[in-house]
């Protein structure tokens, strides 16, 4: 009954269904376990784009005490994860990855998307080829991912950091682009790898002098941690910009 309202209610009817199922999921294994089997978590999921900003809230925190049981967790990643894939159209694929943003903020939920297979390189894909809404729900996505200390050897073997590096390009998310590669430029491996893209210096040069304020302060931090970690063949590179021949040991404070 309650899945029913969640898919054919009215916005203030699956705002009550919605907290219901939070409640439930809130207080035991076993009801945890039913939610999930009964088909609650797609229309869960969709009430993340709701108008109706408590019904959005109560789907999300349903879905987050949903997750609480292990064998959900999964469940809950592997069909979102497979409609960031092969979802019929681009709405879809971008909603997945709005999601998937919306989850990654749950420091348990970061590894696990990062692991489950094929997310990051669908979330890569996404940065490159996806609308402006899609491409912002993707970077911020990866930025998220980012943060989680483990998470960098997938980030770089399935082609995020390239995107990343890419996207630096892109003004619709080079600020928040820039953000994610400083946080992954802490591993120094990541810091050469970024460094050695053709274009990503100039790229980050270019946003401090041309970005947003907040822009232009990631783009600084992101020159920062490339030199500090990508060592003195990077430095080097970074020196032969023209604006850094007498602002280098500035960067290196």
């Amino acid at each position: 009954m309650l899945v029913e309202q969640l898919s054919a209610g009215s916005q203030e009817v699956k705002a009550v269904a919605a907290r219901e199922l939070r409640l439930m999921a809130k207080t035991g294994k076993e009801n945890r376990s039913f939610i999930a089997e009964g088909g609650a978590i797609p229309a869960l999921y969709r009430l993340f784009w709701s108008t109706n900003p408590v019904a959005q809230e109560n789907g999300l925190t349903a879905i987050l005490n949903i997750s609480i049981h292990d064998e959900n967790k999964r469940k809950i990643m592997e069909e979102n994860v497979y409609v960031l894939r092969y979802g019929l159209t681009t709405e879809a694929r971008e909603n997945a990855a709005a999601t998937l943003f919306s989850l990654s903020a749950v420091h348990d939920f970061k590894k696990m998307i990062v692991d489950e297979h094929g997310a990051v390189a669908a979330l890569a894909d996404l940065l490159m080829q996806g609308s402006p809404w899609g491409k912002k729900d993707a970077v911020m996505a990866l930025f998220i991912l980012s943060t989680h200390p483990e998470s960098w050897s997938q980030m770089l073997n399935m082609g995020a950091v390239s995107a990343l590096a890419g996207a630096l390009r892109d003004e619709i998310v080079a600020e928040e682009v820039a953000g994610a590669l400083t946080l992954l430029m802490r591993h120094y491996i990541l810091a050469q790898t970024i460094a050695s893209e053709d274009t990503a210096i100039t790229n980050l040069v270019g946003l401090m002098k041309r970005g947003t304020p907040k822009a232009k302060e990631n783009a600084i931090a992101a020159l920062q941690e490339m030199c500090r970690r990508g060592g003195l063949n990077v430095i080097q590179n970074v020196a032969k910009m023209p604006m850094f021949s007498g602002l280098i040991q500035t960067i290196l404070l």
